[in-house]
Order: structure tokens, then sequence, then C-alpha cells
């Protein structure tokens, strides 16, 4: 009797019209489910994105050092010999990493790797009149280093520069030793016969984002850290930055097959870090699933409780010649337009509550927390997955209505 979908979509809407009460409140069921799916989502991509920025702001995504040097075990007595062996583990010293200046091209020729960074570091002590500070000396080619991790944006005072005899400071560390811009300290390393100390002058104070980086932190150039440190032409270790920090695991894993070095990624120097933004994303995926859930329930109720009150409209409808298919279809729709109109409505309230954190909520600096933002491609994924959600709770509402006796329920 009728063709195409327009008889459906007419008979839909009228029926979504005639309970405007009951369609209205589930409308705003689902934009509160879609907002708290689409807010949480926002809220912890951006804290994860804020946290990873913070720890992997100081550090390499992926680090290359010397392996550690071991002390063989004693040879097998022979058959018969009692021995009590004693093995005391070696005393660690600064070491090089062999023939280094040929193994940066071929990292650097890697796919996934963005930058390489050689560095000279050990422990050494900062010494300006009567202060003395026990110090992290890092030795350096800046311009390599700088895409490690962007160490000219964390310049607080000065201009970093590294040339011969200059050094940058942590912010912390410049304030214990009373130290500013352009002032002088002396770095002393070794001691007694091999103690070796140099004046350095300080060019640019740094802040790295941690207080305790900020408190022991002395950047110099390569060569003036491998003169201090004892290690001419040598480099304790290479920092590798990928293009993915997410690849660094894998990446670390083939280059230890490859390679006689120790290597670790930032997953493997952070693992309470990694456990607890694994936590965060599967309390995220549970509370989109307990969300979703809820909707599709609410739907349903809702449609069931129509079909009960419409049945004698569905009953005439079908003596004139309405299809089971078409009924099934009206219900069907049903479902997609509260769904799609709360999925609408949903995103929007969640780009309010986006913009209401950012504006309004501060830190104890007067600052924003961190930034987040609702990615048009996450709005539209859930904003899809709500309709589908919506059409999925319709099909035993609509399978009811359509099986429906077009007798019986006339007399109903």
């Amino acid at each position: 009797m009728w063709n195409g979908l327009g008889f459906e979509r007419r008979v839909a809407l009228r029926f979504l019209r005639e309970g405007r009460m009951q369609t209205l409140l589930i409308i705003v069921g689902v934009a509160a489910g879609v907002a708290v799916v689409a807010y949480i989502s926002a809220l912890i991509s951006g804290l994860q994105a804020n946290t990873l920025a913070k720890t992997l702001g100081a550090q390499a995504h992926v680090t290359l050092k010397a392996p550690d040097e071991r002390v063989r075990p004693a040879r097998a007595p022979a058959s018969g010999v009692l021995t009590l062996p004693t093995v005391q583990p070696r005393a660690q010293r600064l070491r090089s990493i062999s023939d280094w200046q040929a193994l940066l091209p071929l990292l650097e020729a890697r796919p996934e790797v963005a930058a390489v960074s050689p560095m000279v570091s050990g422990a050494a002590l900062a010494l300006r009149g009567e202060a003395a500070q026990s110090i992290a000396l890092m030795g350096v080619e800046l311009e390599r280093y700088d895409r490690i991790v962007g160490l000219r944006s964390k310049v607080v005072a000065g201009e970093a520069r590294l040339g011969p005899g200059e050094a940058l400071l942590g912010r912390d560390l410049a304030e214990d030793l009373g130290v500013r811009v352009g002032d002088r300290i002396a770095v002393a390393t070794g001691a007694g016969s091999a103690a070796v100390t140099e004046s350095l002058r300080v060019t640019a104070l740094v802040d790295l984002g941690v207080r305790d980086l900020n408190r022991r932190t002395v950047i110099v150039p390569l060569r003036a850290a491998q003169s201090l440190l004892g290690l001419p032409g040598g480099a304790t270790v290479l920092e590798l930055t990928l293009l993915d920090v997410w690849a660094a695991q894998d990446l670390a894993a083939r280059l230890r097959h490859e390679l006689p070095l120790q290597v670790e990624s930032w997953q493997q120097a952070n693992a309470q870090l990694v456990s607890a933004l694994n936590a965060q994303s599967v309390s995220t995926s549970l509370i989109r699933g307990v969300v979703m859930v809820v909707v599709v329930l609410g739907i349903a109720s809702v449609l069931v409780v129509s079909v009960v009150q419409k049945q004698r409209e569905i009953g005439i409808l079908r003596a004139m010649g309405a299809t089971q298919g078409q009924m099934l279809r009206v219900f069907l729709l049903q479902g997609a337009v509260v769904g799609a109109l709360g999925s609408l409505l949903g995103v929007l309230l969640a780009a309010a509550l986006v913009w209401a954190f950012v504006t309004f909520v501060r830190g104890s600096d007067g600052q924003p927390l961190f930034q987040i933002a609702l990615a048009p491609g996450l709005a539209l994924r859930i904003a899809a997955l709500a309709t589908v959600c919506g059409i999925l709770a319709a099909v035993a509402p609509a399978r009811r209505a359509a099986a429906l006796d077009p007798a019986q329920a006339i007399r109903l």
C-alpha cells in the first residue's frame, strides 16, 4: 500500500510527538550519556597527553648505554674437590659506548627515529665561594640535544649557548648557589691527584619541569664533560627521540638483539607511569561501556512502553495494509531519531563542559591545569556509537510491534 520510507518516517515522528514528555526525557538521557562519555574521553586524553609531555619533556624516548662490567664466575672445581668461592660484583665506572661515532648515522637512518644525541654524564661538584652542591654533569652537543628535549624552549633566563667554558644551569641549582646569568662557577670531578676543576660561565638558566632535575643539572659542551670526567672522545649515553613515542618499546627490543648495549625505553624507565596510564584507559573504557548500556536500556524501555500504548494504532495500520517490515522500520527509525538527537545535544553539552574546564579550572599558580579539547573525530565516533545504540535498543520493541496480530490489537 505504501512504498518507500516516507510512511515509516511520518508514523515514527507522529508516535514521538504524541509521547512528547517520554521522548524529551529519553533524548535528555541520551544527551547526558553522550556528554559524559565525550567529556571523560577528552579529559583523560588531555591528562595523559599533559603527563606524557611533562615526563618526556626532559628525557629521551630510548637510551643506549655501554653494558655493565661483570666479574667472570670462578672456574668449576675438579671432581671431588670442595671449594668455597666468593664472587663480588665489580664496582661500575664511567665507560664510553664503543665506536659511538659510527653508530650515530646508523641510528639516524632508521625511519622511526627523529633525532639522536650523544651525551657524557656523570657526578660532579659545583662550587661558588663557600657554597658547594653535588650535581649531575651532562655534556651534550646543543643542536642535537635540543631536538631531544627542546632545551631552548625551557630557558627561563639568558640565552641557550654552549661555547667553550660555558654552561647551562637548572633554575633551582642557580638559586642554591646564588648564581645569575653571566656569573662563574667551578665544576670539580675526581679526588686527590685525579681531581679536575674547570671554571664555567653561566649563559642560561633552564626549567626542566622537575624540581629534582632543576636542583642538580649542569649542562656543558660535550668536549668539556669528556675532559672533566676523563673520557676523551667518549660518550656514555646515546639518546633517541622517536616520531611515535609508543614505538619506543618495540624499537628498544630490536636494538637489544642487534647491539651489545644496554637499551632502555621510556616505558621501562617509567613503569609506574605506564601502569597508571593503562589503568586510566581501562577505566575510561568501562565508563563508556556502562553509560552506553544505560542509554540502550533507557531507549528500549521507552519504546517498549510506546508499543504497549500504541497497540490499537499499530493494529489499525496493519489492517490498512502496513506490512510487518514497515512496522519494524517505524520503531527502528524512532530509535535512530532519539539516538541522533540525543547525540547532537550531548556533543554540544560536552563541548560546553570542555570550555568551562579550560576557562574556569585553575591550578594554585592561577594557570590552567592542562589543556583539553574535544576532537571532532572523537565527537563524531561517540555520536555515531550512540545512534547505533539507539537503533539496537529499538530492535526488540520493533519486533514486538511487527509481531502484533491486527485483529487482536484493534480489540485492545
